[in-house]
């Protein structure tokens, strides 16, 4: 019993989150865009929460980690020595079909 009404309250925030971003998404696009732009024109609330999904579509993913997936990799890079780098960047050159120096 307890579970599902978790389920149930995150279900409903889940809800009520995309309602808030959807309003926000078309308050901020009203205000800016039209103001900004001579050809910018006024958008509904439908609207706004398609734009909504495609910039979640195309810059966040749907796996609930959003921006930028690479910051695994930038943490390994900042480990390596100044010889794994330049390791590292040998092997990089070589996948992409250029010669390696070296």
């Amino acid at each position: 019993m307890k579970y599902r009404l978790r389920f149930v309250a995150r279900i409903l925030l889940g809800i009520v989150a995309v309602a808030v971003l959807g309003w926000l998404v078309m308050a901020l696009w009203n205000w800016v865009i039209p103001e900004l732009f001579a050809g910018g024109r006024v958008i509904d609330y439908g609207h706004a929460l398609g734009l909504l999904l495609l910039s979640r579509i195309l810059f966040g993913g749907f796996r609930g980690r959003g921006g930028w997936h690479g910051r695994r990799d930038w943490r390994k890079w900042e480990a390596m020595t100044a010889e794994e780098r330049e390791q590292f960047k040998q092997g990089m050159f070589c996948a992409r079909g250029r010669r390696a120096e070296g």
